[in-house]
């Protein structure tokens, strides 16, 4: 989708690319064996190699390497075979060792790539640079005091991919497309549970702007920033804030800032460094991390089918639309529950079901699939209820909303509440009568060529029979009664 930012001299292309650091799915850190799991009490996760003492040594989770070979996999990306840990020099008051042991020049995944749906319909390609492992640093606390700041070590160390992309992406639009495409192969992986609000997944910007054809100006990189939503809005800010500077005869430094979510702007941080700031250098703790072909070859073995394949697949197999099964297998939990509900029923009216009155449930409750108090098996026997005419279509409805209220089976609702379809002729013939002896003058409207009036009949004759009339009966019995 074309976007560019229009300045007093023209249109201006924005060019971005991210990087995504995403914490490793893993019961332990990076380089120690302390847990990795969210929401401990501060300070309760931290070994001796976490913070920082002399002489304690590094020792390589081999799941943490697992985990960043499988997402290199998931993103067709060249997997590295012989790898190295450096030392990234840098003080941070939540960095206790003085430096990062990070990936530098040789990084265990290179180059790949991540395919992305446009609104438009269209497709685009965006490069992946390099994963690379890293270890996390730990949380300053700005709010625990109203002078000091408390540091909280459980994070430091915990093993982070950073993912990085080509300069590929031209819009807002495009840059969440990436983000919500990444996650998902994240999830779909289970190296990543990709919970932005969590800090586990959070990406720095880079931004610049240029007049078409014109070679790369200077970026800016705008740091964690936390949400889908923001990183699109940072990118809008940044473009147009440096069209402005450009415009105004000025020059856009290279520097590092913060996005402002309340009021919409960037602002600096710190002058951006250079790989030479950081005084990279092996780490002499660890060895060149190298992998075998068949340990490679078994990880690749053991994917699970990944979104763009499934999309494919629930194309293919189940006759639904580009759209549909691109909703359907953005999240994992999704297509599993809608394959659920769609085995042995008509696909496309599983879908409807599941894109429609399932998810505006969902949204209502502020639920999620997990939490969800109707289950996949449960939606498919009200499904079942509607094919072999236990109740119709508009009662099913009311029969859902009891689900969701209830948690309760369909068709125990169904029993309770009296809502069997009634399917006796004999009871529908007195109902169309009675409609049709009430209405004579509609009756001669409707006989003079006003057939618009027939929904007219069929709407009173199932408010008569308080919706459990079998529709295609009613239908039946009022064409021939008004013929």
């Amino acid at each position: 989708m074309a976007y560019a930012i229009e300045g007093t001299t023209g249109p201006w292309e924005v060019v971005v690319g991210l990087e995504v650091h995403a914490q490793v799915i893993s019961q332990s850190k990076l380089f120690s064996g302390s847990s990795a799991a969210f929401g401990a009490e501060p300070n309760t996760q931290v070994s001796f190699v976490d913070a920082g003492f002399p002489g304690m040594l590094p020792v390589i989770n081999r799941e943490c390497v697992a985990q960043a070979v499988r997402t290199g996999l998931g993103l067709n990306a060249v997997i590295h075979k012989v790898s190295r840990f450096d030392r990234k020099n840098y003080f941070y008051a939540d960095m206790p060792q003085g430096y990062q042991i990070s990936q530098y020049e040789h990084p265990v995944v290179g180059t790949g790539i991540v395919e992305v749906e446009l609104a438009d319909g269209s497709v685009k390609q965006i490069g992946v640079t390099r994963l690379h492992l890293e270890q996390d640093a730990g949380k300053s606390l700005h709010d625990q005091h109203t002078t000091k700041t408390f540091i909280d070590l459980n994070r430091s160390g915990v093993a982070l991919m950073e993912i990085v992309s080509e300069p590929d992406i031209r819009s807002p639009e495009e840059a969440g497309a990436y983000l919500r495409k990444l996650r998902s192969i994240l999830r779909y992986l289970g190296t990543c549970d990709g919970n932005m609000e969590e800090g586990s997944m959070r990406a720095d910007v880079n931004v610049s702007v240029r007049k078409a054809g014109e070679p790369y100006r200077t970026r800016c990189e705008i740091k964690n920033v936390n949400s889908i939503r923001f990183v699109m809005q940072a990118v809008e800010a940044e473009a147009a804030r440096q069209v402005e500077v450009w415009e105004s005869g000025g020059e856009v430094r290279q520097e590092t800032r913060l996005f402002d979510s309340n009021r919409g702007i960037t602002r600096p941080m710190r002058s951006k460094e250079d790989a030479h700031d950081y005084r990279y250098f092996p780490d002499p703790d660890l060895l060149p991390l190298v992998l075998e072909q068949s340990w490679i070859d078994a990880l690749k073995a053991s994917l699970p089918e990944l979104p763009d394949a499934k999309q494919a697949r629930f194309r293919s197999d189940y006759g639904l639309t580009q759209y549909d099964a691109a909703v359907l297998v953005a999240e994992k939990a999704t297509a599993d529950f809608f394959e659920t509900v769609a085995k042995g029923r008509d696909p496309k009216i599983a879908a409807n079901w599941v894109t429609g009155d399932f998810f505006a449930a969902l949204n209502r409750a502020g639920a999620s699939i997990e939490t969800s108090p109707v289950s996949a098996a449960n939606l498919g026997a009200l499904l079942d209820l509607i094919v072999d005419k236990t109740i119709n279509g508009r009662i099913a409805k009311d029969v859902f909303e009891a689900m969701v209220e209830t948690g309760k089976d369909p068709a125990a609702i169904v029993e309770e509440k009296g809502l069997k379809q009634v399917t006796d002729t004999g009871a529908i013939d007195a109902a169309v009568d009675a409609i049709v002896a009430a209405n004579p003058d509609k009756v001669a409207e409707y006989r003079s060529g006003r057939e618009k009036l027939f929904g007219f009949f069929v709407g009173q004759t199932m408010k008569a029979m308080a919706g459990k009339g079998n529709p295609a009966l009613i239908n039946d019995t009022l064409k021939r009664r008004l013929a």
